[in-house]
């Protein structure tokens, strides 16, 4: 069997880049716009279910070109999962704004939609209404968008929905990303596809993505001189890059599938092993199992996720931690959070596996075997605590 790297998400090429990339490259379009960029655009609003798509250096840009959409003032709060990477928050501080966190459910690890509406509430009561709810998709898995939209309407507060993690996904047969404000999407390397980096922004609110486009292109005025009114960025995705996302969306149907069978594998090599449970699956969407994250209970499975990080580390394959909450981040010490306790379990319990899409039976079968074989070995064996 190979001993060769695992790699948590790498990425895995349709085979059509080079296609893609030719023809940008014979057209001679290798400045940041031009027809790749139009049609990836466009392809992309299609298959996400919205009526406009901004293409963007990255997700984080995308976030970031949605919230200066709304102005903030410093001090404004923003409502935001806690159970996420740090780039779902960043931009709130790019802002002057601050970051208010919310803890998941138990049924999908995303936003609890009752600790929103109770936030929500709170603050009417203080007269400080946050200014708008940022939610976040985890590991392929749409969060409660219609529930969490309602709440945030009755106090007319926009939601942005950060799907980078779940493109491909459905939520109530809609696409995820397609319910919010404004949807996030990310191009990143490790994401379900990529264009070596990169993101989306997509509304159909035509005016925000307008206003972003300006934004994202150096906020340059219509002159034949350089004249520019606001302060902009050099966010827009390039020509070049958007060939290969043309490609990869191509796949993307035959991604989602391939992840899924990956999980649907490791789920049924490891029943039976005491002391594992999955992220679970929410009845109102598909996920598309981005990552196939494993719930361990130390004392049934005779070992921590740290000692099993590190047993497969040492098979040189690479598994994480999930995400570390917000709430617990040093950069946002000081930050309010409502809840939080879900989010520290999944975070002290949870282990992401290697998911990427050309991953084969045999892979699998490969890290199965360096959980079991750390199980076994430790069963009925004192288990050393790993702190959170």
């Amino acid at each position: 069997m190979s001993d060769s790297r695992l790699y948590l998400s790498p990425p895995h090429r349709s085979g059509r880049e080079v296609v893609y990339l030719a023809e940008a490259l014979a057209s001679n379009w290798l400045a940041p716009a031009g027809p790749c960029l139009d049609r990836f655009e466009e392809a992309f609003a299609c298959q996400c279910g919205v009526d406009h798509a901004l293409a963007v250096s990255s997700g984080t840009a995308a976030l970031h070109l949605a919230l200066r959409h709304l102005e903030l003032r410093p001090g404004d709060d923003v409502v935001c999962s806690t159970l996420t990477f740090c780039a779902s928050a960043n931009p709130i501080v790019y802002e002057g704004a601050r970051p208010v966190f919310i803890d998941s459910d138990r049924g999908s690890w995303n936003m609890d939609p009752n600790l929103l509406e109770e936030e929500l509430v709170a603050a009417a009561r203080r007269g400080a209404m946050p200014r708008a709810v940022v939610v976040v998709d985890i590991f392929g898995q749409s969060a409660d968008i219609d529930a969490i939209g309602k709440i945030a309407a009755r106090y007319d507060i926009p939601v942005i929905e950060d799907a980078a993690e779940a493109l491909g996904a459905t939520y109530r047969g809609r696409p995820a990303g397609s319910s919010a404000w404004a949807s996030i999407f990310s191009l990143n390397g490790n994401k379900i596809i990529t264009a070596s980096g990169g993101g989306v922004l997509g509304s159909n609110d035509p005016h925000l993505i307008e206003r972003s486009r300006y934004l994202a292109t150096q906020a340059r005025d219509p002159a034949p001189h350089y004249q520019h009114s606001t302060i902009g960025y050099n966010y827009r995705l390039s020509n070049l890059l958007a060939s290969v996302g043309l490609a990869q969306l191509d796949v993307l149907a035959d991604r989602v599938a391939a992840r899924r069978r990956i999980f649907a594998a490791y789920r049924r090599l490891l029943e039976g092993v005491p002391g594992i449970r999955w992220m679970p699956e929410a009845s109102y969407g598909r996920s598309t199992r981005w990552l196939s994250v494993i719930v361990i209970d130390p004392v049934r499975l005779g070992a921590t996720p740290e000692q099993i990080r590190l047993e497969l580390e040492r098979r040189n394959i690479e598994s994480r931690p999930v995400w570390k909450p917000l709430h617990r981040q040093p950069a946002y010490a000081g930050c309010r959070c409502r809840g939080g306790q879900v989010a520290d379990a999944i975070f002290a319990a949870g282990l992401c596996l290697p998911s990427g899409s050309a991953m084969v039976e045999a892979d699998v079968e490969r890290v199965v075997d360096g959980i079991k074989s750390l199980a076994m070995g430790r069963q009925g064996k004192p288990v050393a605590r790993v702190a959170a």
